[in-house]
């Protein structure tokens, strides 16, 4: 009986421990495995898409329960950030994005979600980190040396994948390279980089580190952030899991090996700034080749 009794509490606490880590694991697979069960029949917005929105309204609340935590100088970073991307998104020439939730097809309607999207979670963001989230982000506390290190680091890791990422768009697609306006390549780079590292690097992470923290304090960082590197990466193979979920599942294994993993560490390690660029010079590149 005493067996018994010892044994109900240790159950108990590990289903506080794991049952918040259980929940989010499920939920996140409820989005792929729903979103690609209704696609068949029906048109659905992407998953990124689902994933974008979802996010977004996680910082927003964040934001209104938390705003007291920003400094003035977060309110310049994350609205500059937003102005960035919506401008740019109405000069882009080599990016164009899926039509939002299939739906919003215009540059200029385009240039209001993704500046808003950007401006909303990298505040919601910056609510998180000041309460002591996983991602730095140094040019929010205006250390500079620190922001261009980060930066550094991310292109010095990113520019060999980059490379890599190319020959293997030519291989997956069958596609010569073709050669385009490097300033173009340079500008329109900063659509996904922005919008998808804080989105997902940024917000995401923290949201999902909010949800971990208590239960495992101590697993909690690198949990949240392999979910949100997963989430992210697998939301690429809509078309694919459709197909061929297999290859889907295969590709995005590797995906998340080559190209999710290391700016989830340097996002970690060095600051957002380093995942930005990471995810910067892979586009740049794809965009400069014609992909």
């Amino acid at each position: 009986m005493l067996g018994q009794a010892q044994q109900r509490p240790e159950n108990a606490t590990a289903r506080y421990r794991y049952g918040p880590l259980a929940l989010l694991v499920a939920a996140l697979l409820a989005i792929f495995v729903f979103r690609a069960a209704l696609a068949g029949s029906r048109t659905m917005p992407s998953t990124f898409h689902l994933f974008d929105a979802l996010t977004v309204a996680g910082a927003l609340l964040i934001l209104l329960k938390g705003r007291g935590h920003l400094r003035r100088g977060d309110w310049i970073i994350a609205l500059g950030l937003g102005s960035v991307v919506g401008v740019g998104m109405l000069f882009a020439t080599l990016f164009s994005p899926y039509p939002f939730w299939g739906l919003v097809r215009s540059s200029g309607g385009q240039a209001l979600i993704r500046g808003g999207f950007t401006a909303v979670a990298a505040l919601g963001g910056l609510v998180i980190m000041r309460r002591g989230g996983p991602v730095p982000f140094p040019l929010a506390n205006a250390d500079w040396p620190s922001a261009w290190r980060a930066i550094f680091s991310g292109l010095l890791v990113g520019l060999p994948l980059a490379v890599l990422n190319v020959f293997a768009l030519q291989l997956t697609q069958g596609d010569p390279v073709t050669w385009q306006n490097p300033l173009a390549a340079l500008l329109d780079a900063l659509q996904p980089a922005v919008v998808e590292e804080i989105i997902y690097r940024f917000a995401l992470w923290g949201l999902l580190w909010l949800v971990l923290h208590s239960s495992l304090p101590d697993q909690a960082v690198w949990l949240a952030g392999l979910l949100a590197m997963l989430a992210h990466n697998f939301a690429h193979f809509d078309d694919l899991f459709l197909s061929a979920p297999l290859t889907a599942l295969g590709m995005g294994a590797v995906m998340a090996l080559l190209w999710g993993v290391p700016p989830l560490i340097l996002a970690r390690r060095r600051g957002l700034e380093a995942a930005l660029a990471f995810h910067w010079i892979q586009d740049v590149a794809r965009f400069l080749a014609g992909f």
